[in-house]
This record gives structure tokens, C-alpha cells and sequence, in this order.
């Protein structure tokens, strides 16, 4: 961490120039005495990440950066608030505390909040920036969690963890053994120091795999920030039987769309089908990667199309969490289909189709954007279907 960073000329150089491209700063003969090119334009890739994901740390002045690969990484606000909404009590230990986003939401929630790191820099950037944020509750510590852990007498209200992917080449599919710390394999000391624990996994953690691998859990939530999925985070408390809970949100604009459910009850629902009516329902990401297409469909009184169509229809329009779309006309699908619609520029959706958007486009030669919506589809007799709809909206 090199404090002359912190300078106010460097500090004015770098607000001033946060839109600056920052080849042309590199380029330049050096700026200042004691900050190099180099460490300026890696504030200002930094900070400008922030503008949106960190907004608090982007306006406060004087706030440290690290590289922008741990911007990347760390939680949003919106995520890092969401999970200081799960947790209560006295004590809460962060075992893998990064930038301490999470650390410094949960200190409002929690009286005291041990924050953990293992990269001495990182640590040391976080334990400033808590100060310049006038946080008082919150003990960093250069170590690594597990080892304090087992050292520490104390129990804790809760422990939080956000493991780090081992090996980043596998792709999209993993495992919980292929991140550090692997929860899994230290469940039995994790609840030895509390009947608590807050996991964060990335989101294409397969649910059913993680649900295989973990102990006591008692609820999923699934967070997605403006229809992206973003975090799973696994709420385990200790000997619990319940059945897992499953919940959804989605933070919008224009509110947060929720559904929850539990496993037993979309194992145990049977799903209601239709062919399609006036209204179609796509559900937001959250709820896709929930997996609760039959509860849903039984919960708001919606029809699905096909088994594996994820799509909903009604003859009234509900309130929906997700997308919601007004069928003008829905056909069978053939070559004279998109000629009997007339629809030349189009938003096209392949869901349960067996045939990509690309080649849909190239097929029927259909532009890419305007008001209408082609939903290529089947129904519940497995035929292809093509709906024409525009999107509907509830009156306030």
C-alpha cells in the first residue's frame, strides 16, 4: 500500500481524470515523485469500477483502492445489504474478508465483526478504508481465517464465508471441493465455533450439487441484480431438518421482485398446463435458477406451456416476477408462419425450440429490435409455436 497515493494533488489528479483514458496517463513522462504511472491509472481503473458497484467507497474521499481484479471480485452494495439482512446478534467472524464490503455492511447489523484476510496488502488497504468510512467495529486480522478459528476461544453468532475458486480454467461447472477454503470438508469446525453460517457461492454453483455436499441447510437465497444471477448464499444452521427453503429476489429499478418456496413443495406440485392465452410469463433469472417452475405455476395461478417451456400464460394479468407480455397471436410453426404475422423486426426468444435465435433470424430474415416479442416455443403436446406479444404493464 503506498501512502502517497493518498496525497491530495494525486488524489485531485485521479478524481479529475477518472474518464481520462488511461493509456494516454501511462504514456505520460511520471506525474508525481513517489506514484508511479502505473499505480495511478490502477486507482483510476479501480475507483471508476466502483462508480456503480461500490458507490459509497466511489464518493468517499480519501478511500484506497486495491486492483481492479479484486473490484471484480468483491460483492455489489446491493448484494453485500442483502446479506446484512440475513444475519443478527453480537459476534460475526468473516473468514475470507477480501475488501470488506460484506464486513463493513454486516458492522451494522453486528456488534463486533472479525474481518480475515490472507494477503497482507489487501488486509491492510481494507483495515484503512474501514477507518476512513468511520467504522469502529470491525478487527481485521492478516490470517487466515480457518487457522484463527481454530485458535480463537470464542464462540460466534454467525461465521461468513466467501470461498475462492481454485482453479478458474474448469469453466462454469464446479464443485464446492474446487474453492478455498472447502467448506464442505470443514463443516465440523465451523459449527463448533457457531449454530450459524453464512456461505457465499457463485452462481452457477449447480444446487442440487451443493445441497449434496452441505450439512444443515436451512435456507437458499438466490440474488440477482437487474435479471443477472449474481450470488447463491447458503444459510446453515446448526442440526436443523427442516426442508431447505428456496428464495428469490431480484433488485430492479423499479422495486425487488420475491418468491420463495420450499424443495418438498416443487417436488410435491403437480403443474397446470394451457395452450396459450391472453398474457405470457417469463420468469427473472433468480427464480429460473431456483428451479421452481411448478410452485410457481400453482402459487400464482399460471399455466405452463410444456414441461420444459419455463413460460407461463393466463387469460388475467397478474403481477409476475419477471417479464410480463400480451399475446397478440400465436401460430403454428412453419415456413408461412412469420409471413401470416407480418413481423419484419423483432425481439426473438428460443425457449425449448431446439433451434438458435441466430438461425431463427437468418431463417426468417427478421431485424433485431422494435416493440414486438417472438417467443419460439412448444406446447404442452410438444408441437413448435410461435407467439407474437408486446409487452404488457399492471396500471399503477
Amino acid at each position: 500500500m503506498n501512502k502517497n497515493i493518498l496525497n491530495t494533488d494525486v488524489q485531485n489528479f485521479i478524481n479529475k481524470n477518472i474518464d481520462t483514458d488511461i493509456v494516454s496517463v501511462l504514456l505520460k513522462k511520471p506525474i508525481f515523485e513517489g506514484v508511479t504511472n502505473l499505480e495511478l491509472t490502477g486507482q483510476i481503473e479501480a475507483k471508476k469500477k466502483c462508480k456503480k458497484k461500490l458507490p459509497t467507497w466511489f464518493r468517499t474521499p480519501q478511500i484506497y483502492f486495491p486492483n481492479k481484479l479484486n473490484i471484480e471480485q468483491t460483492s455489489s452494495e446491493k448484494t453485500a445489504l442483502y446479506k446484512a439482512e440475513i444475519v443478527a446478534g453480537k459476534s460475526l467472524i468473516d473468514l475470507t474478508g477480501g475488501l470488506g464490503i460484506d464486513s463493513y455492511f454486516f458492522s451494522k447489523k453486528i456488534g463486533k465483526v472479525f474481518h480475515c484476510e490472507t494477503a497482507a496488502e489487501l488486509s491492510q488497504i481494507a483495515a484503512y478504508n474501514f477507518a476512513i468510512l468511520d467504522v469502529k467495529n470491525i478487527k481485521t486480522i492478516h490470517i487466515d481465517g480457518l487457522l484463527f478459528l481454530k485458535e480463537y476461544d470464542d464462540a460466534f453468532d454467525w461465521i461468513y464465508l466467501d470461498p475462492s475458486r481454485r482453479n478458474e480454467k474448469k469453466g462454469k461447472v464446479f464443485h464446492l471441493s474446487d474453492c478455498n477454503p472447502d467448506v464442505s470438508a470443514h463443516l465440523a469446525l465451523l459449527f463448533e465455533k457457531s449454530n450459524k453460517i453464512l456461505l457465499k457461492t457463485a452462481p452457477f454453483l449447480d444446487i442440487t450439487e451443493g445441497l449434496k455436499s452441505l450439512a444443515c441447510v436451512k435456507k437458499i437465497h438466490v440474488v440477482s441484480i437487474d435479471n443477472e444471477v449474481k450470488e447463491l448464499l447458503w444459510e446453515l444452521h446448526k442440526d436443523t431438518k427442516e426442508d431447505p427453503m428456496i428464495s428469490t429476489i431480484n433488485h430492479q429499478k423499479t422495486g425487488d421482485d420475491r418468491f420463495s418456496f420450499r424443495l418438498s413443495e416443487e417436488k410435491n406440485t403437480i403443474a397446470a398446463f394451457s395452450t396459450p392465452l391472453q398474457y405470457l410469463y417469463e420468469p427473472n433469472a433468480a427464480l429460473m435458477k431456483s428451479g421452481g417452475f411448478k410452485t410457481i405455476s400453482k402459487a400464482l395461478k399460471v399455466y405452463k406451456l410444456h414441461p420444459n417451456t419455463h413460460l407461463y400464460t393466463s387469460d388475467h394479468l397478474i403481477t409476475f416476477p419477471g417479464r410480463v407480455f400480451k399475446i397478440n397471436k400465436w401460430l403454428p410453426h412453419n415456413k408461412r408462419t412469420i409471413k401470416q404475422l407480418g413481423i419484419q423486426k423483432a425481439n426473438v426468444a428460443s425457449r425449448n425450440f431446439g433451434e438458435s435465435v441466430a438461425n431463427i433470424r437468418k431463417k426468417h430474415r427478421i431485424a433485431d429490435g422494435g416493440k414486438e416479442y417472438l417467443f419460439f416455443t412448444k406446447d404442452e403436446k410438444g408441437r413448435q409455436i410461435v407467439l407474437a406479444c408486446r409487452k404488457a404493464h399492471l396500471l399503477p
